[in-house]
């Protein structure tokens, strides 16, 4: 009997968009449960240096409302390995901008040692949340 395959994929969501329900959707396509982290608003503030638009009570709820997603959790730090360790999933999703990168390297050794797996999946080209903050700005500014 095969068991359950349970899903991962983290994201900001902020000024959620159709790459964001692509990532979701292809997502869910590939695993039986997934599990959404949503980056609290202090975790944005320390590595984007940037406040979200939507607060982060708001995104959860946005991406709890996607028939896609199974369960959201707060994502209060970066460090996938201990993500796996703690949320205890089969297989990460993410964008394929990261395939190649140091971090992903080392997080696809310490999943395939246990039989799991990174899944890269296609990014939507653009489109992204800090174009459209700029694409606001400017319709704000005329």
């Amino acid at each position: 009997m095969k068991s359950k395959v349970i899903g991962y994929t983290t994201g900001v969501f902020d000024l959620f968009h159709i790459g964001h329900l692509n990532i979701l959707k292809r997502a869910k396509e590939k695993c039986d449960y997934l599990i959404v982290g949503v980056s609290t608003d202090e975790l944005v503030r320390s590595y984007k240096k940037k406040k979200p638009v939507i607060p982060f009570d708001e995104r959860v709820e946005i991406v709890k409302a996607i028939k896609y997603v199974d369960k959201v959790v707060a994502q209060e730090h970066r460090d996938k390995i201990r993500a796996y360790e703690e949320i205890e999933f089969n297989i990460m999703f993410v964008g394929s901008d990261w395939k190649g990168s140091e971090l992903f390297n080392l997080v696809e050794e310490h999943m395939n040692v246990n039989g799991d797996q990174v899944e890269y999946l296609p990014y939507t080209q653009n489109v992204s949340s800090s174009m459209l903050t700029e694409v606001l700005r400017k319709l704000y500014e005329e």
